[in-house]
Parts: C-alpha cells; structure tokens; sequence
C-alpha cells in the first residue's frame, strides 16, 4: 500500500522539473512506498515531457495534465483525486519550497494515534522573494487572519501535508488552496503549523502577480469566513437497534 502521495501542481516549469523532482525522491527515500503526482495545469513549454523523460530514473513518478489552465487549486484537487496514499503532501512546482522540508509534514500526520490531526501547513521563513511580493504577501494575510482568525500567519506557503479524505470533504472553490487552515478548523481537524525553509525560484517567472492575487483574494476571503459562520457541527451516533 502506497504510504504517502506527493502532489505538486506545475504550469510552464519545464526548467525546474528535473531538479525539483529529483530532490523530492531523494527525500522520499527514506519511505517504504510513496508516489509523485505532477499536475500538468495546462503548460505550453514541455513540461509534461520533461517530467515523463524522467520515468525511468524515477518510477514513482506518475503525470496528470489539465488540457489547459484551470489554476493551482484545481492542480492540486486533481492530484488529491488521484492519490493512492491516505496521506498527502503538497508543495509548488518552482522549486522555491525545498523538498529537504516534506518530513515536517508526512511525520506528524503519520505518527498521530488520536485520528484528529488532519493538517500540517508550512510556514516560510526568511523568504526569498522581492519586497514587493512579501510586502503583498504580508497585507493579505494580515487581513485574512483577522477576518478567519486560523492561527496562522502565512497560508500561501505551498508545503502543506493532509489526510487526503479530510482534504476531499472539503468545499471546493478555486483558490481554496489558500485557506486550508481555515477550512480544515471549519471541519473540527487539529493542525500543526511549522516553519519551513524557502528559496529563490529555480528558473523561470512567476505565474501569478500581487495584483492577480489581491483581486480575487477579497472576494474568496469574503466566501470563506461565510461558509465558517455556515458550519454547523454535530456528531453523529449509530444505534445497535437493540
């Protein structure tokens, strides 16, 4: 049985495929069994055939492509989708988020006897991104803790690990990527935060923008803490009919 299932979602990562991806089974080499599942959101510059050309070297290694761009939540959803594991991991496809860092996640969540831990969310340190972008990063999630109070203060680090039917009950949206703490407290899970090393991007750009971000991070912010005061939680019990 497959023990843990790594997703990472990629979108015109062609450059950084290979050295990220060999990274990541360096790391999981320490596991009995494991998976990496590439999410090819929509790319234009070969890099579902550079991920496929390293089958051979690693054959844990498997590729879903979306046809074209459906954005990183749903990259990830479809990765989830796939996963074999009852736990996942998730990191980005730009190599920003280092590999060396996944046993933070799948340890916790593989050691937890209770059952109630469903998340364990990276928080970045000493970010190796501009100013402009930390500063964008910082007011957004400065407003979302206020307005969610989940507990955290960075939820757009993209090393998050879970288990994968916690993740699936979740309500779907795009962006949701962004508010895991959030939804998974929404659902009565316990999560772990720990701070996790970060970098700068391999090769390539960046897919997305501060202004990208802000312009439909206001109007998810809005819908998530609607379907938090929406919840309403009760446990179920079985009668035995006797």
């Amino acid at each position: 049985m497959t023990s843990l299932s790594i997703v990472i979602p990629m979108r015109n990562e062609a450059e950084n495929a290979g050295p990220l991806l060999r990274e990541i089974a360096q790391t999981c080499g320490v596991l009995r069994d494991y998976e990496i599942i590439v999410v090819d959101d929509g790319s234009t510059d070969g890099t579902g055939a550079a991920v496929l050309s390293l089958r051979a070297e690693i054959p844990q290694l498997r590729l879903l492509s979306h046809p074209c761009s459906a954005g990183q939540s749903a990259a990830v959803h479809s990765g989830v989708l796939a996963a074999r594991a009852a736990f996942v991991c998730t990191l980005d496809g730009d190599g920003q988020n280092p590999p060396a860092e996944l046993p933070k996640l799948w340890e916790p969540l593989m050691a937890d006897e209770t059952g109630a831990l469903g998340l364990v969310a990276g928080q970045r340190v000493k970010r190796q991104d501009t100013a402009w972008k930390r500063f964008g990063s910082w007011l957004a999630n400065g407003i979302r803790a206020w307005m969610l109070s989940d507990g955290t203060r960075d939820t757009g680090c993209g090393l998050k690990g879970f288990r994968r039917d916690a993740f699936l009950a979740l309500p779907y949206f795009d962006h949701m990527h962004r508010y895991l703490p959030a939804l998974f407290r929404r659902d009565g899970w316990r999560i772990e935060l720990v701070d996790v090393a970060h970098r700068g991007r391999m090769a390539g750009r960046s897919n997305y923008s501060n202004l990208q971000r802000a312009l439909v991070g206001l109007h998810d912010l809005v819908g998530v803490a609607w379907l938090i005061k929406r919840r309403k939680k009760a446990r179920a019990t079985e009668s035995d009919g006797a």
